[in-house]
């Protein structure tokens, strides 16, 4: 029996729908989450933040219209973790996507090589 895992996906992003893709061809079982209209909250973030052991501005997507124009390149430095995890949670656009875990491990974003390494079942 395979763990199911959770991935945060926006669906009408393309990096999201291959994300989507490849875990099914993996054989993995998917609960998808929309990360606009439910974003993880800030204890989600923290836990994720937590398991993936990368710093925090790596949760940030960063090519995002909504991050350039909150000016958050200049913006970010000065805020507390706190205050970052809460702008996550409060705007699932922020957030890089897609994010996968099955509670141990965390994936940020999509590479197909990422994916087969961390996600392909052994």
């Amino acid at each position: 029996m395979t763990q199911q895992l959770i991935i945060y996906e926006y669906p009408k992003c393309g990096t999201c729908r291959s994300a989507v893709k490849s875990l099914k061809a993996l054989g993995r079982e998917l609960e998808q989450r929309h990360i606009v209209e439910s974003p993880p909250t800030v204890a989600e973030l923290k836990q994720l933040l937590e398991i993936s052991g990368v710093e925090l501005k790596k949760f940030f997507n960063t090519s995002g219209d909504v991050y350039r124009e909150q000016g958050l390149k200049d913006k970010l430095p000065l805020l507390s973790e706190e205050e970052k995890l809460s702008l996550l949670a409060s705007n699932g656009m922020l957030i890089k996507r897609p994010i996968v875990t099955d509670g141990q491990t965390v994936t940020i974003g999509y590479k197909e090589e990422q994916y087969q390494s961390t996600w392909g079942l052994k």
